[in-house]
């Protein structure tokens, strides 16, 4: 943030218009956008929506997050997530120095991931049909986080290469991702009938894509390109909350993961398996058949190989395979 050029909002508007003002301006996500609005106003609340948050400080809020560890029993990512959020409403919209905020901390508890065995997800994939079992079978193939299947664009798919673009991931970073075989000619059967609802688009007038604001102004006609498009788009048009424009967005992530639940209990595994338990799967099962670590750390998009290395607490292991140094002497 410190590169970026300071921004004052107009300071005579709302103050849930300032806040969303200076999230659009420093381009932040609009998902981000709702979460912040959404910790800010909790935050505000805390005090009985009567103070202004300029009358406050860190003892307020060094107070609401213990009152979020101790009384409300939130997770460490959650209270850090609130953190986040009115740090940003102090120094970027009211441009306040919060100073030092110590609150009492959430406890963070490191669980091993739950993991499918490739039975499982065998019999979940086939419990599938249609869009929801190819992007079943893409999260899984690939490893990709729910939110990475569903944002994938069309030109991120590379069938020439066997890859996929995986674009923004976690913390702002881009990977590259072996496109597994099995799926490539259903997806470009699926990717055709996308590149046909397109051009329906574009006949009636719209065919506009969500594309960054910064992408936007430099390339004015990305945002009909076919390149740009979701793999996975959503039935209807609908209307862009921020620009007021009617696009075709992704589809909800909802659906997804309703129908990966619904093919884990036909399945009859009664593991608690979320569309994100295939991203883990994909892990463990690389690290199973022998893939180097320091790979499933780049695969995976890991900062710290330290992340990957939970895997190996789940990997199905074959002790009749273990020697005792003992007797290799």
């Amino acid at each position: 943030m410190e590169n970026k050029k300071k921004f004052r909002p107009d300071k005579d508007r709302k103050l849930t218009d300032q806040i969303r003002e200076t999230l659009r301006y420093y381009h932040y996500a609009y998902r981000t956008e709702q979460t912040y609005c959404m910790w800010i106003k909790r935050y505000l609340a805390f005090y009985g929506m009567t103070r202004h948050p300029n009358t406050m400080g860190s003892a307020e809020v060094e107070r609401y997050l213990s009152y979020l560890a101790e009384k409300a029993g939130v997770a460490a990512s959650t209270q850090r997530q609130a953190l986040n959020a009115i740090v940003f409403l102090y120094r970027d919209v009211l441009d306040v120095e919060l100073g030092s905020i110590a609150p009492v901390r959430s406890k963070r508890h490191r669980k091993p991931p739950t993991v499918l065995t490739q039975g499982e997800v065998t019999k979940m994939l086939n419990g599938m049909v249609g869009t929801h079992r190819l992007m079943a079978q893409l999260t899984y193939g690939c490893g990709l986080r729910l939110m990475e299947c569903i944002r994938l664009r069309v030109q991120d798919v590379d069938f020439g290469q066997g890859r996929v673009f995986v674009r923004g991931g976690k913390g702002g970073k881009d990977r590259t991702v072996v496109l597994p075989e099995v799926v490539q000619s259903l997806l470009a059967d699926h990717i055709e009938r996308v590149v046909a609802l397109h051009e329906v688009d574009l006949r009636e007038g719209f065919g506009e894509v969500y594309i960054p604001e910064a992408l936007a102004r430099k390339y004015p006609n990305a945002c009909r390109e076919m390149g740009w498009q979701y793999v996975f788009p959503s039935k209807k048009r609908s209307v862009d909350p921020r620009s007021g424009k009617t696009m075709r967005h992704h589809v909800l992530e909802s659906g997804f993961q309703k129908a990966v639940k619904e093919a884990v209990r036909k399945a009859g595994i009664l593991k608690r398996a979320t569309v994100h338990t295939l991203r883990h799967s994909y892990a463990t099962h690389l690290l199973e058949n022998g893939t180097n670590i320091r790979m499933v750390q780049e695969l995976m998009g890991h900062k710290d190989v330290k992340t990957t290395e939970i895997y190996t607490h789940v990997m199905s292991k074959d002790l009749n395979a273990v020697q005792s140094p003992l007797d290799l002497l």
